[in-house]
């Protein structure tokens, strides 16, 4: 099976990008391409990989591009293949349901998958996604609407989050 992999310069910094048959596997922000790489190695490590360069993988480089030029939108639709646990990928399909510019909490999206207890296990699954940006973990803040943790660090977090126009409160 071969995964491309590709830099993506952006106003965050360079990401890297994989993607296999499926769609986008992982998303690394600056300086973690080898992280990105050994995650996917390990996901895929029961096939025979191939890690290839790719301009382009999924469309990712392309649907980012627009995304950072103010189309909100062109990340939308972009497929992924997240791997994950069945519960990780009942809260990552719901990461995906939160519109640009919009926000919720943890408890939020408990309640939306309709298991209101598990907002500790909603976290965690949060913090597992590896394709931020396109899988909107930056749009989960904290019940009081002010930034919690983020892999990419919260100025990256805050300023996904004021591109896409979300109004928050921090303090």
């Amino acid at each position: 099976m071969q995964v491309g992999i590709t830099p993506f310069d952006s106003p965050l910094g360079t990401l890297t990008l994989a993607a296999g048959p499926a769609g986008l596997v992982a998303i690394g922000f600056d300086g973690q391409r080898s992280r990105v790489e050994a995650f996917v190695r390990k996901r895929f490590a029961r096939e025979e990989l191939e890690l290839v360069e790719e301009g382009d993988p999924a469309g990712a480089a392309t649907a980012l591009a627009r995304y950072f030029a103010g189309e909100l939108h062109a990340i939308d639709a972009l497929p992924c293949d997240a791997g994950g646990t069945p519960f990780q990928r009942e809260v990552w399909q719901a990461l995906r349901r939160i519109p640009a510019g919009h926000t919720r909490s943890y408890g939020d999206l408990a309640r939306e998958i309709e298991r209101p207890d598990a907002v500790r296990a909603v976290g965690l699954a949060n913090g597992a996604n590896p394709i931020p940006i396109v899988i909107p973990c930056h749009r989960v803040i904290g019940a009081d609407g002010t930034l919690v943790g983020y892999g990419g660090g919260l100025a990256v977090k805050e300023w996904l989050l004021a591109h896409e126009g979300a109004r928050l409160q921090l303090g």
